[in-house]
């Protein structure tokens, strides 16, 4: 951890999602002029040492938030010891579930994350360093992606320790049964309200889009992490247009 992911500026950020693990993609994409990457093991095959990897060939510039598979003290204090800035805990619906992602995620009296000689301290040259500034500085970011969520984003706000809360428009739409229709009226009501409740409780928001076109407005309306992309999708996309054209050629 190189950076007070909590203290970001003003400005939004914009993110892609990488999922596929692989260092030199994940080079690129620090290369590529974005602001933050969400390392994802949520819908991936990626292993801690994938993460890692990931986390070091990513540099030093970029934010590193790391979705964790799910809402679990053992997973959540291994990703945090590859030295991320921060995680994304998917799926909660409750101010339990936030809290306890909270718990997990900071050292004693704070919290119960156990302590380890780990790369997120330099291997224990800068141990007392990360330990004193790591419950303040990592980003804990909470995933409101199902209707339960929604109807409970007062009390998940007031949890303390939360850093930001992001939409996932996807399975927010399957939850509340519009299956792979995040442009529904209902859905759309139903996310304007958790960035209105973000606005209200000043805590920032993030949301994805799959193109920059997607993500039109959402700078005006205040959202702090945009994530635009797939690295999977962003591949089998240029491969797949690539190869079209050349079938084409006369």
């Amino acid at each position: 951890m190189r950076m007070d992911a909590n203290n970001t500026g003003s400005k939004p950020l914009i993110g892609t999602l990488f999922s596929l693990g692989n260092t030199q993609v994940a080079e690129i994409i620090s290369l590529a002029g974005f602001d933050w990457v969400l390392i994802d093991m949520e819908h991936s095959v990626m292993s801690l040492k994938d993460v890692l990897g990931s986390v070091q060939a990513s540099g030093e510039r970029l934010l590193k938030i790391v979705r964790v598979p799910g809402n679990d003290d053992i997973w959540i204090k291994r990703v945090l010891d590859t030295g991320c800035d921060g995680i994304l805990v998917p799926m909660v619906k409750t101010a339990e579930e936030a809290a306890r992602a909270v718990a997990s995620s900071k050292y004693p009296v704070e919290g119960q994350r156990s302590i380890g000689i780990t790369k997120a301290h330099h291997y224990g040259f800068k141990f007392q360093q990360y330990a004193e500034r790591a419950n303040d500085e990592l980003l804990i970011m909470i995933q409101i992606e199902h209707i339960d969520g929604v109807r409970n984003i007062d009390s998940i706000l007031k949890t303390v320790g939360i850093g930001a809360i992001f939409i996932g428009p996807y399975d927010l739409s399957a939850s509340m049964g519009f299956m792979g229709q995040p442009g529904h009226p209902e859905v759309r009501r139903s996310i304007d309200l958790v960035k209105q409740k973000c606005r209200e409780a000043n805590i920032d928001y993030g949301i994805f889009g799959g193109s920059p076109e997607a993500l039109e407005g959402e700078i005006a309306g205040g959202c702090k992490y945009l994530l635009c992309g797939i690295d999977v999708a962003v591949i089998s996309g240029m491969y797949g247009n690539m190869a079209s054209r050349l079938r084409a050629l006369k």
